[in-house]
């Protein structure tokens, strides 16, 4: 099973384009606050998400940065 659930803050704008077929993706960096905070250590991680088809114009659409968000999806390296 491969699902993550994050809930975090954008860092920037969510950047929206279209494929060479005209599929909407929109891609942004989520911040996500860690729960136990280690001495020199950072605070949040910084989670890179794509968004497809309809899902990317409503993300582009109603999201700009700083807006709180919560992601639901598989993680692929």
């Amino acid at each position: 099973m491969n699902k993550a659930i994050l809930i975090g803050r954008l860092t920037k704008d969510p950047e929206l384009r279209t494929t060479a077929s005209n599929i909407s993706v929109c891609s942004f960096t989520v911040a996500v606050d860690r729960r136990f905070k280690s001495e020199g250590q950072p605070t949040a991680d910084f989670i890179n998400v794509i968004a497809w088809r309809q899902t990317a114009e409503f993300v582009s659409k109603y999201f700009r940065k700083g807006s709180r968000i919560a992601v639901v999806g598989s993680i692929q390296t």
